[in-house]
């Protein structure tokens, strides 16, 4: 198990249990400097940044691997044409807690409206001014959906119910249950240019990759929310600070980054962040970054935990490997 952090540890080893693997952890992200790690190994357990191109699954394969268990439901950072030639089947974890990661989006778009985050730190310094504080009323504000999968469903379900927003949505296989809600779906470009409020749910996939750039930039309203729970490509950076400075992007909030690998996951409190495009971003007042935690609660692990050792058991006894990841799913998505 690659770029293993404590709660991993601890929420694997506490639901091996029940199916007796020998859990090896390792610290590093799998590389082609770490690849050697895993010699001996028949399965390799991966995360979100570990790189698993076809120089790496050669390695892999040649130390003796003999599956790929992603401990994510997403699956960009594998080269599967090169998995498929090499034999090695790829198995991920579908849906682990969708309801932790739309939570956490409803929870973005709150702190950042209504400023509170930046209000946390005032108060801390005994300062109770509300001058750049003001937010606004979620309630009959447009907010446009992209992907309506199981998280995107959720947010989807909680704007349009619980908050009062006309909810607007785009997605390759519309949701007759949302629809039946009054969630209407509209082509991409129409959806943009009418939202007040835009968040990301679809996987990414050479079709998705900066799929907000500038072309997306120059449709949406003058002030628009943008919010990233789902995979940092799907926004081209460059272009998003450019809508910062010209205030045509009046919010963002993110907890994904393209760049994220050499960043998120680790303490690096003691050193000089090397990459002048995310320094760039945090100098913004009305960018909220956090660091992939959408999908980090007690239930979202286990059930990770779960799926990933039952999807090894299934390889083990040699049954259908029904989280299997193909070249036709990354097609037909």
């Amino acid at each position: 198990m690659f770029s293993t952090k404590p709660y991993d540890r601890r929420s694997f080893a506490a639901r091996n249990v029940a199916f007796e693997h020998s859990l090896h952890y390792r610290e590093p992200r799998l590389s082609e400097e770490t690849a050697a790690l895993a010699a001996g190994f028949p399965a390799v357990c991966v995360f979100v940044n570990d790189v698993c191109d076809a120089t790496v699954l050669e390695m892999l394969a040649g130390g003796g691997t003999r599956l790929i268990a992603l401990r994510s439901a997403g699956f960009n950072n594998v080269d599967l044409a090169a998995a498929n030639a090499l034999g090695l089947p790829v198995v991920r974890v579908p849906a682990y807690s969708p309801h932790a990661v739309a939570e956490f989006t409803i929870g973005m778009i709150m702190t950042l409206n209504r400023q509170i985050h930046r209000a946390y730190n005032r108060t801390r310094e005994n300062n109770f001014a509300l001058d750049g504080l003001l937010g606004f009323d979620l309630f009959g504000k447009t907010v446009g959906v992209i992907g309506t999968g199981k998280i995107g469903a959720l947010v989807a379900r909680a704007l349009k119910q619980g908050f009062g927003c006309e909810v607007l949505a785009f997605d390759v296989e519309p949701d007759p249950a949302l629809a039946a809600l009054g969630i209407v779906y509209l082509p991409g470009d129409e959806l943009a240019a009418r939202a007040d409020i835009l968040t990301l749910h679809c996987p990414l996939t050479p079709q998705t990759r900066h799929l907000f750039g500038s072309r997306l930039l120059e449709l949406v309203k003058p002030g628009v929310m943008l919010v990233n729970t789902s995979r940092g490509a799907l926004v081209d950076v460059e272009a998003v600070i450019n809508g910062l400075k010209s205030g045509r992007i009046g919010y963002l909030a993110i907890d994904v980054y393209e760049q994220e690998a050499d960043l998120f996951f680790q303490d690096l409190s003691s050193e000089i962040i090397q990459d002048d495009t995310f320094q760039r971003l945090l100098t913004f007042p009305n960018v909220l970054v956090t660091g992939h935690q959408a999908f980090f609660t007690q239930e979202a692990l286990t059930a990770i935990a779960d799926t990933t050792l039952g999807n090894i058991a299934a390889f083990e006894r040699g049954e259908p490997l029904v989280n299997a990841v193909g070249t036709e799913l990354v097609k037909s998505r």
